[in-house]
This record gives C-alpha cells, sequence and structure tokens, in this order.
C-alpha cells in the first residue's frame, strides 16, 4: 500500500545555473524521481544513508514531497528533485559506492522511476 499523494511545487529561482569564472554559466544537474513507497519505516533508512553522499558531492534538496497536482499524465505518490552545481557532479553521486548502497535500502521498499537531467544553461 503506498503513501497518499505527496506533493510539490518548485520555484524556477531555485533553478539557476552555476557560474563559471570566465562568466560563462555551467547548467546544473538534477535528479528527478518519481517513488512510491511501501514501508516509510524502513525508507527512512535509506534516507539516513543517503545523506552522506548527498553532503560529499553538494547536493541538496529542491523538492522532497509535498502537496501537488497532477495535471497530464500519471506519476507516483512521491516526487524529489534534488540540484548538485552540474550534471558530472550529478552522475558521480549516484554512482558513487555510498549511493549504491543507500540505494540498495530504498529499492526493497519502494518502486519509483529516476532520471538525471542537466539545467537550461542559456
Amino acid at each position: 500500500q503506498s503513501l497518499p499523494l505527496i506533493a510539490f511545487c518548485i520555484s524556477l529561482s531555485q533553478i539557476t545555473p552555476f557560474r563559471r569564472a570566465r562568466g560563462t554559466t555551467m547548467p546544473k544537474g538534477y535528479w528527478v524521481a518519481h517513488v512510491d513507497v511501501d514501508d516509510m519505516e524502513r525508507y527512512k533508512d535509506y534516507i539516513a544513508a543517503n545523506a552522506a553522499p548527498f553532503a560529499e558531492f553538494g547536493a541538496r534538496f529542491l523538492v522532497r514531497g509535498g502537496p501537488k497536482e497532477v495535471r497530464e499524465g500519471q506519476t507516483r505518490a512521491r516526487t524529489v528533485v534534488i540540484e548538485c552545481k552540474d550534471f558530472a557532479t550529478a552522475k558521480a553521486c549516484y554512482d558513487s559506492v555510498s549511493s549504491q548502497e543507500a540505494k540498495a535500502l530504498r529499492d526493497s521498499v519502494s518502486t519509483g522511476d529516476m532520471e538525471m537531467v542537466e539545467g537550461y544553461g542559456g
């Protein structure tokens, strides 16, 4: 049994490109996850375990559940958006040993879809 719909609202002002020293911009990298959690108490173990890789790679939550309205298509109960300084860092964080160890905790208590997206640098 999944948790009730938890949603999000994201402010575009939070999605800003990282500025390089020469004045050009480097797009940030984002994890975008849609998750159905089957056991929130055990899912909290994943949340705790992923705190270390997120801190190590400077990742920060922009969306971590919250009220939402699905306007088109279908989605899962929980939406999470995590921002990293760039796309390469987002991938390195996900691929890190500590993140994959945390993922193993998540996989047994949830079902989800996750993608990494490079932000718009224009």
